[in-house]
């Protein structure tokens, strides 16, 4: 058995296969929408497509209704249109395995020998969910190969490259900006905390700490980061003017989606539909989230690739909205954190079938409220409150789990 893992996780044969199935499931995918009644591609890939060709015609992607992420998207799928369908799936399911790849290379530069690398790298390639995923036409993928090309290049410590994927993954899509806040920590010089008295120490600890935000690599890294990410949003702005702008950005701040998620706050938007509290009430539910992130960033920035799968997690866990594709956004960052715990296998797989159990409890009256038509939606949020202290619950155990074991280097300035 030993020998039959190593052989299936040797690194051609592991990339090799983890490529062909998505293909497979491209495939079979292509099949099932030409000759069944329930579709295999994801409606958002129709909502992608039908943008590109809009741009095809010189025209705005936003002509699409529904269609709310930044134009370049649109502009990477124009292929669709021009040569073929399937063009988008291909690009998505490359970058899926492109992020297995860049797992791989974190986790060698991170201290674990090749062959445990490529286990557990196995982890994301070999997973069902990011596999579906990708393959049914969700962009997700995109943003995941370019997280992790990020924390790659910090741990590389190649500054300038990760500034400006970093840029560009903001771009792409807003969350990552919670990142900044462990980024800047990390790239922070260390103040010392010499004097001569308890006054004195406190002053001169205040001054070190601020003093230590003004460093060459800061610098650098915010302002190549913060200038692909203006020039971008500049460019699209003078493209497509300010429904860009919202359909981008301004409507994820005051989105209030009443539809059925796995967020604690649906129910709560859905009753309060219609006040004139509604959208102070879905601007307010960014608090909880808020304090939880500075918390986090303060506790373990010296570990960037932990510190922003916790972000990640707390950031989809207490979002007010909440579908099953956000869980990818920190799924493709758990390979980098499994070789740090000091759970039992017992005790993971403990884990992870409490995690499915809840997921499996709100599905159930989700089920009942969209295809038969019953009213649970109070059920829903009672699953839904079940389902976030689970979570909860299973961040508690990483955090106390967790055993770093180096302390990571200064990025360096290319």
């Amino acid at each position: 058995m030993e020998k039959l893992i190593s052989k299936l996780t040797e690194k051609h044969v592991l990339f090799t296969a983890s490529f062909a199935i998505r293909l497979a499931l491209v495939a079979y995918g292509d099949y099932q929408d030409r000759t069944m009644a329930v579709k295999f591609t994801d409606i958002d890939y129709h909502v992608f497509t039908d943008a590109a060709r809009f741009i095809t015609k010189g025209e705005s992607p936003y002509n699409r209704s529904t269609y709310r992420y930044t134009p370049l998207l649109a502009w990477m799928l124009t292929p669709n249109i021009y040569l073929n369908m399937v063009f988008g799936k291909i690009l998505f399911i490359v970058c899926d395995v492109l992020s297995g790849l860049l797992i791989y290379r974190i986790l060698r530069l991170r201290g674990l020998s090749s062959e445990s690398a490529r286990r557990v790298c196995s982890l994301w390639l070999l997973n069902p969910l990011p596999m579906g995923v990708s393959s049914r036409g969700n962009a997700e993928s995109i943003l995941a190969a370019l997280v992790l090309g990020t924390l790659l290049c910090m741990e590389g410590r190649r500054l300038m490259w990760a500034a400006m994927l970093y840029g560009l993954s903001v771009h792409m899509k807003i969350y990552p900006i919670t990142y900044a806040l462990p980024i800047v920590l990390t790239l922070r010089t260390p103040g010392t905390t010499e004097g001569k008295d308890n006054q004195g120490r406190r002053w001169r600890r205040f001054i070190g700490f601020c003093g230590g935000f003004l460093n060459r690599e800061l610098f650098l890294f915010a302002s190549v980061a913060g200038g692909v990410f203006c020039i971008l949003t500049s460019f699209f702005y003078y493209m497509y003017g300010w429904e860009f702008l919202h359909e981008t950005y301004l409507y994820h701040l005051t989105r209030r989606d009443i539809r059925h998620n796995f967020s604690p706050y649906f129910y709560m938007l859905y009753l309060t539909a219609d006040s004139r509290w509604s959208q102070w009430l879905g601007l307010a539910a960014f608090l909880p989230q808020l304090i939880l992130l500075l918390v986090a960033s303060w506790a373990f920035h010296r570990d960037l690739a932990f510190c922003c799968f916790l972000h990640t997690a707390i950031f989809v866990s207490f979002n007010k909205v909440c579908t099953s594709q956000y869980f990818l956004w920190y799924l493709c960052l758990l390979p980098l954190v499994i070789p740090h715990l000091s759970l039992s296998i017992k005790q993971g797989v403990g884990l992870l079938l409490l995690w499915f159990a809840g997921q499996g409890i709100w599905l159930c009256p989700a089920y009942f409220l969209e295809f038969e038509g019953y009213n649970t939606f109070l059920l829903i949020w009672l699953a839904g409150l079940l389902f976030l202290i689970v979570n909860c619950f299973i961040l508690i155990q990483v955090i106390s789990h967790y055993k770093p074991t180096h302390t990571p280097k200064r990025p360096k300035v290319e």
